[in-house]
């Protein structure tokens, strides 16, 4: 389970134990005997202290001098259109979240059982791997659609499975390793994912219709862009998505956006409109240390502890205005929180399937979009959809350890 609290204002959530309830039970090789363990690098959530963030009117004190020189210079100017709007929305929003993360904090102690397999994780990222996903997908474009399939892994099925451009579903109740272009990857039970660029969603359309789709669109983002390796998409591609052809009558939509305001004008005024999406709550990700501390100061200058969610219900097209299909699922409740410490792996969110339950059907095929690592039970797709699932990213338990806790067929058989 994820979710370790829950209160009116919102969820606290362990997203680390989520990840690793899902690998106790792996089977590596056709045919494939024993069941091997692994959790996910503790490194990775080991986040003890606040990062040190500039808060308003208060200059830095230490680093270098040109980083000084430059907030100096910062400190000294009028604040921007972008910025003066983003203000606006923190002092709105800042109160709330301080409450309310104060409260779903309240008497948490460190989970110290979380960080099974010790704290090694940094150094591990293998971004010659990450790299290629992006590369591999630009050469799925020269595909002939007939190649556009859905393949199933089953208990016998081999490692080496042809997943570019091809729609993969895990179809075992056990975690498996696949292989790509020399690189290992585990896949979690009960899981579909399909690896390509936006170009070629072909698979995704004719495949099912979901009660819930969750996006979280590559902004455009300066810093980032520096960073070698990091792509964006503008608004207008964005907006082509084929959200309302994959979308069942009241589909949940749920879009992560950067604390820019445009984004989020975006977002609320055009995006959803356009694919006749109707928003109906703003919900908040507040990310915190083991100590419940907010990762930065709450009143931080450039960077927020918290990014937002923008909830909506799909309304159908033109044909079906007025219609209410949406009459059978609970109200979507506005300004919640969900609080967890981070993984401080770029752009690995926290699930939300559990914070969702009741707000859609029973057993609701759910669908992300631009992931970057895979869910039981979810359809994901992606550019870099396999990226977090690098074996790297993993480590594997001594044999007499992950046996312990597991009951898969196989073990109780072999």
């Amino acid at each position: 389970m994820a979710v370790v609290k829950s209160d009116p204002v919102g969820w606290f959530l362990d997203h680390q134990s989520y990840i690793n309830q899902w690998y106790r039970c792996c089977h590596l090789l056709a045919p494939d005997t024993c069941c091997h363990r692994y959790i996910f690098r503790a490194g990775y959530f080991n986040v003890e202290k606040p990062r040190i963030a500039r808060t308003c009117g208060q200059a830095p004190d230490t680093g270098p001098k040109e980083l000084k020189s430059r907030n100096r210079k910062r400190k000294g100017r009028e604040l921007n259109q972008g910025e003066v709007e983003a203000q606006a929305y923190h002092e709105k929003v800042g109160p709330a979240i301080q409450d309310g993360t104060r409260k779903l904090v309240e008497h948490m102690e460190a989970k110290e059982t979380s960080r099974e397999g010790g704290s090694s994780g940094q150094g591990q990222t293998q971004v010659p791997a990450d790299t290629m996903l992006v590369e591999l997908c630009s050469l799925a474009k020269q595909l002939p659609e007939e190649e556009w399939q859905v393949q199933v892994i089953t208990k016998v099925s081999v490692p080496d499975l042809e997943l570019l451009g091809r729609l993969t579903e895990n179809g075992t109740d056990c975690a498996r390793l696949v292989r790509l272009m020399g690189h290992q990857y585990l896949v979690p039970p009960r899981c579909a994912f399909l690896l390509s660029d936006i170009s070629r969603m072909e698979p995704l359309l004719g495949y099912k219709k979901y009660d819930v789709i969750a996006l979280d669109p590559p902004w455009e983002n300066k810093s980032l862009k520096r960073k070698k390796g990091y792509s964006h998409l503008f608004p207008w591609q964005i907006r082509q998505l084929p959200v309302p052809f994959l979308s069942a009558p009241g589909c949940l939509v749920v879009c992560w956006v950067t604390n820019r305001q445009r984004h989020l004008h975006f977002v609320k005024e055009d995006l959803y409109p356009g694919w006749s999406v109707e928003v109906v709550a703003v919900w908040h990700w507040v990310k915190v240390t083991r100590r419940g501390e907010f990762v930065v100061p709450l009143d931080s200058l450039h960077k927020k502890p918290y990014e937002i969610l923008v909830v909506g219900r799909y309304r159908g097209g033109p044909a079906q205005q007025g219609r209410d299909d949406c009459s059978g699922y609970a109200a979507v409740p506005d300004h919640k929180l969900i609080v967890s410490v981070p993984c401080t792996l770029h752009s690995h969110k926290p699930p939300l399937g559990e914070v969702l339950k009741g707000l859609a059907r029973p057993h609701a095929e759910c669908l992300e979009l631009f992931a970057r690592n895979l869910q039981p039970g979810w359809t994901s797709w992606g550019n870099e959809v396999l990226r977090f699932q690098h074996l790297s990213y993993f480590q594997e338990l001594e044999a007499e350890e992950g046996a312990k806790s597991c009951s898969c067929p196989h073990t109780q058989t072999a």
